[in-house]
C-alpha cells in the first residue's frame, strides 16, 4: 500500500527532532526569538533555528542563516542570548552552520501563513508548472490573492526576497524566494 505524505520530509524531520529533544523546553524558549527583518516569523517558523542541546551547563544553539552573510544574524544570535537569559540559562553558546545550505522547505506551515498575512508572499510549493506559471515569475498577491503578477526587481527589502507588483490591485509586495 502506496502511503501519501502529508508534509515535506524536511518539516517532518525538523519537528522529530524538536519533539524527540531531551530539552523541548529550549526549543520552546526560543519560539519567543523573531527575525528582526519579518518580526511575525519565529527563528523556528522561519526555518533557520537547526538544534539545542544541553553541553554541561551551556546551552548550544546551532542556526543556518536564510543566506550567507545574512546581516540579520547578528541580532538573532543575540536576540537567542537574551532569551535563554531571561529563562536562567547564563552560559549560550551560538554555532553557524553554513551546509547544508538553508531551504526554504525548512519554513513552518505557521510561518508561511504568517508571511502571507504580513503582506509577503511565502515560497510556493504548489507545482504551478501544469498551468504554465513558475513562483519566480508570477508568485501570488499576498492582498489580493491574483496571480497575475510581474516581478520588479530580483531583489526586495532584502537579499532573500524579490519585489513583485500585482497587475490586478496594483499593489507591490515581497515574495520570499524558494530556496
Amino acid at each position: 500500500m502506496k502511503q501519501i505524505s502529508l508534509m515535506p520530509d524536511e518539516q517532518y524531520q525538523r519537528l522529530q527532532q524538536r519533539n524527540n529533544a531531551e530539552v523541548k523546553n529550549l526549543w520552546d524558549i526560543l519560539d519567543e526569538v523573531k527575525d528582526p527583518e519579518v518580526p511575525v516569523l519565529s527563528i523556528w517558523d522561519l526555518g533557520i533555528l537547526r538544534d539545542v542541546e544541553l553541553d554541561g551547563s551551556s546551552v548550544v544553539v546551532t542556526i543556518t542563516p536564510t543566506y550567507s552573510g545574512c546581516p540579520a544574524m547578528d541580532t538573532i544570535s543575540s536576540d537567542v542570548k537574551a532569551e535563554l537569559n531571561k529563562a536562567g540559562y547564563q552560559e549560550v553558546v551560538i554555532k553557524t552552520k553554513l551546509s547544508p545550505a538553508w531551504s526554504s522547505e525548512w519554513m513552518s506551515p505557521q510561518g508561511r501563513k504568517n508571511l502571507r498575512e504580513y503582506g509577503i508572499a511565502p515560497p510556493e510549493d504548489a507545482d504551478l508548472c501544469e498551468e504554465g506559471l513558475t513562483p519566480e515569475a508570477h508568485a501570488q498577491c499576498p492582498h489580493c490573492n491574483s496571480r497575475n503578477t510581474r516581478r520588479i526587481s530580483e531583489f526586495g527589502s532584502t537579499a532573500c526576497k524579490a519585489l513583485f507588483q500585482c497587475n490586478d490591485c496594483s499593489e507591490p509586495f515581497d515574495y520570499f524566494k524558494k530556496i
